[in-house]
């Protein structure tokens, strides 16, 4: 469904951020895409969503196409509106609309109002407290309520590609595995392909297919989820687990020394 081919991304017409990335996301599958802070992750999801524009951002090389058709520096609402929908990192929602409101918003690109009134009705099947406090206003609400409301949006859209910044930001470890469960069944149940960006590379891995590692602005590892968990030095540097099995401190796994092979 998507494939990003050798892309460079550069800010200002003088920082390079992506530096000639390439990965797929098979249709109906989930893909992660994994790396620490400032890897150039979040830059790869506006990339494709159309955003980089307004960060004084542009794709100077290479091609990104979805469904075979190239949209490189379409605009963002086009972009939407050929299917693809980028959840953004820190949820965003329209704190002085209410929860409705809001989901009504993800759909402003469709004039099907019958199909809009049984999508607000998936999106509170999906999500029941959102209907519980339907007509709440959203800067009311937690931080686990508003991502559910953020991934809700995007769903009103009925996009074939969801592009996920880190739902995992900011929440407690029950609303983590609560958020990911109803993502793993919004791509079982609607069939919808997702781009995952996440720091939680143990929650990831199990619920993707497949598997992009970056650093510094370049993949440097990929393969099924399956296998990358499996990977030692994935395991040590991402999963914190050392040769041995032992758990290792973030603190002594962010100071590693980096195998040859994992930059080869």
């Amino acid at each position: 469904m998507l494939k990003i081919n050798n892309i460079e991304v550069v800010y200002s017409d003088v920082i390079l951020v992506l530096k000639g990335l390439s990965l797929n996301c098979e249709e109906g599958k989930i893909t992660t895409l994994l790396g620490a802070n400032g890897a150039g992750k979040s830059t790869t999801l506006k990339a494709i969503s159309g955003l980089l524009k307004g960060e004084e951002g542009e794709v100077t090389e290479g091609t990104i196409e979805f469904k075979g058709e190239v949209i490189n520096g379409v605009d963002p609402e086009m972009v939407v509106r050929k299917g693809i929908f980028q959840v953004m990192e820190g949820r965003r929602v329209f704190e002085d609309l209410d929860i409705v409101e809001n989901l009504r918003c993800g759909a402003h690109t469709r004039n099907d109002r019958a199909g809009v009134k049984r999508d607000l009705e998936l999106v509170f099947d999906y999500f029941p407290r959102l209907r519980e406090r339907r007509k709440s206003l959203a800067g009311y609400l937690s931080g686990g309520e508003q991502q559910m409301l953020a991934i809700g949006r995007a769903l009103m859209a009925r996009p074939s590609l969801l592009l996920l910044d880190e739902p995992s930001l900011g929440l407690a470890p029950l609303l983590v595995k609560e958020i990911f469960t109803i993502v793993r069944k919004i791509n079982e149940e609607e069939k919808t392909t997702i781009l995952l960006v996440e720091q939680n590379a143990n929650l990831a891995l199990q619920v993707a297919a497949y598997g992009y590692i970056m650093e510094n602005g370049k993949v440097v590892l990929d393969g099924p989820c399956e296998k990358l968990r499996e990977n030692q030095d994935v395991k040590e540097f991402y999963l914190g687990i050392g040769e041995s099995g032992d758990k290792r401190s973030f603190k002594n796994a962010k100071h590693y020394k980096r195998r040859k092979r994992w930059l080869s």
